[in-house]
C-alpha cells in the first residue's frame, strides 16, 4: 500500500505558486492533466508540483494570503480522481501516475483532493480529445504549451534533442570544413596532429567536446556538427545565415550622431574576433588626470572586460535566429546585443546583480572559444565583467532582457565625461 504525503495546505500556501495549482472547481479535467504534464517536464527546475482540486486562495481583510477549503463531494472526488489517473496513463506520453491524497476540508462532508506530480527525467505530451500530442511547461504560476525556444530548451533539458551546438548540419559535409583553419585551430590548442586525423565521428580534440562530424545512421555520410563549422567552416553563413556580427561606432552619445565606422563580418567566428576584439580594445583609452594623485591614470574601459563581454555574445548566443551580434560603441557607452532571450535557468535579476550562475546555451563553443584563448573565466563571464568594471572604477554592467535578444551595455569610466567636455 501506498504511504500517505501527508500534504499540509497551509505549507504549500505560503510557497511560490509555481509549484501549486489551484482549482476550487475543476470544469475541465484536462486542464488538471495537463498542468500535471507540465510539473513532471519540470522546466523550471522545481522538482514537481502540486494540483489542488476543491481549494482556492483569497486575501484576507489585511492582505494577506488564506486558504477556503470547499471541497468536493464524495461522487465528484472519485470521479474526479479516476478520470485524472485513467488520462495520466492513456493521453500522456510516456504516461506519468501522480500521487493522490483526500485531505479534510470545512464541510465535513465535503474532502480536498491533492495531486502530487513529481519531475521526471522525461520529456512528457498530453493529447486532449481534438488536439494532437503537445508538450506543455509551467512558466511562472501558468501552464503553457512549449513552443520554439521554450520546446528546444524543455527537450535539450531532457535529453531528447541535442544542445544545438552539437548537432550535425544535414546540409554540410567534409568538404565544407576548411583545413587550414582546423590545422591554426589545433596549433592553438596545442594538438601536433594533423586535421584530416579528426574527420570521423570517433575522434574528438578533447575528452570535453563531442568529434567535429557525426555519421547518419542511415546513408553513413559524415556531417560537420555545427560548432565545427563555425570554427573551422569555409562558409559557415551557407548554414548558418545568423553567424554575422556588426561593429559601429558614433562621435556623440545616440545614433544621430556623426558615426565613425562600421564593420559587417562573416567567415569563422575566430575570423570574426580577430577583426572585432581589436577594433573593441581600441576604445579602451587611457584617461589622464594630474590632480588626482592617487590614480592619474585610468582606462575609459578596462579590456578584460570588453573581451569577456564580447566573448559571451558571441558564445551564449541563439544561431538558430538570423540575427547578428551588434556592438556599438557611443562616446558614453558601449552596447553589445546578443539574438537570443536568457538560456534556460537564468533569472534577469540575477544578471543584473552578478549572482547569475553559470549556463550554457552552446556548451561545446564556449569550451572552444575559451581553449583558443578569447576568453578567460569559462563560466564566470559575467562575474568577471562585473568585478573588472567595478575595480577599474567603472559602473556596472547593465542587461537590457527579452525574448529576442540581451542587451550588454557598459558604461565608460566617469573621467571621460570630464575628457569629452573639455
Amino acid at each position: 500500500m501506498m504511504p500517505p504525503l501527508h500534504v499540509d495546505l497551509e505549507q504549500l500556501a505560503r510557497r511560490e505558486n509555481e509549484q501549486t495549482e489551484w482549482k476550487e472547481n475543476v470544469a475541465d479535467v484536462n486542464d488538471v492533466v495537463a498542468t500535471l504534464c507540465a510539473f513532471a517536464n519540470d522546466i523550471q527546475n522545481l522538482g514537481g508540483g502540486y494540483v489542488v482540486c476543491g481549494a482556492r486562495e483569497e486575501m484576507d481583510a489585511h492582505g494577506f494570503p488564506r486558504l477556503v477549503r470547499t471541497g468536493l463531494n464524495a461522487t465528484r472526488l472519485k470521479e474526479l480522481e479516476n478520470l485524472v489517473l485513467a488520462r495520466c496513463r492513456e493521453r500522456v506520453f510516456p504516461g506519468i501516475a501522480p500521487l493522490v491524497e483526500e485531505l479534510d476540508s470545512d464541510d465535513p462532508e465535503r474532502r480536498i483532493l491533492v495531486f502530487l506530480q513529481p519531475a521526471t527525467g522525461t520529456a512528457h505530451t498530453f493529447r486532449r480529445e481534438r488536439d494532437g500530442a503537445k508538450h506543455f511547461v509551467r512558466v511562472s504560476r501558468s501552464t503553457l504549451e512549449a513552443r520554439n525556444g521554450l520546446l528546444r530548451d524543455l527537450l535539450v533539458r531532457k535529453g531528447a534533442l541535442e544542445p544545438w551546438d552539437r548537432r550535425p548540419c544535414a546540409a554540410a559535409t567534409v568538404a565544407d570544413i576548411d583545413l587550414l583553419a582546423l590545422r591554426d585551430g589545433l596549433q592553438r590548442l596545442g594538438l601536433a596532429d594533423t586535421p584530416e586525423h579528426y574527420f570521423s565521428s570517433e575522434t574528438s580534440l578533447s575528452a570535453f567536446v563531442p568529434p567535429l562530424l557525426a555519421r547518419e545512421p542511415l546513408t553513413g555520410t559524415l556531417r560537420p556538427r555545427y560548432f565545427a563549422l563555425l570554427l573551422f567552416g569555409r562558409q559557415p553563413q551557407m548554414f548558418i545565415p545568423g553567424a554575422i556580427s556588426f561593429f559601429s561606432t558614433y562621435e556623440g552619445v545616440d545614433r544621430a550622431s556623426i558615426r565613425g565606422q562600421r564593420m559587417e563580418l562573416a567567415h569563422t567566428l575566430t575570423d570574426q574576433l580577430r577583426v572585432m576584439l581589436p577594433a573593441l580594445e581600441a576604445e579602451s583609452k587611457a584617461l589622464f588626470e594630474k590632480s588626482d594623485t592617487a590614480r592619474p591614470t585610468v582606462y575609459k574601459y578596462p579590456v578584460r572586460a570588453l573581451r569577456e563581454a564580447l566573448v559571451n555574445a558571441f558564445a551564449h548566443r541563439d544561431y538558430e535566429l538570423v540575427d547578428p551580434v551588434r556592438v556599438t560603441a557611443f562616446a558614453d557607452r558601449i552596447e553589445i546585443s546578443s539574438p537570443g532571450g536568457l538560456p534556460l535557468g537564468v533569472e534577469p535579476d540575477a544578471l543584473a546583480a552578478g549572482t547569475a550562475g553559470p549556463r550554457w546555451r552552446n556548451q561545446t563553443l564556449a569550451w572552444f572559444l575559451s581553449r583558443l584563448g578569447y576568453a578567460e573565466a569559462e563560466g564566470q563571464g559575467l562575474r568577471t565583467i562585473r568585478s573588472t568594471l567595478l575595480d577599474a572604477g567603472c559602473p556596472p554592467p547593465e542587461f537590457e532582457v527579452d525574448a529576442v535578444r540581451v542587451v550588454c551595455t557598459l558604461r565608460a569610466h566617469p573621467r571621460a565625461a570630464s575628457a569629452r567636455s573639455s
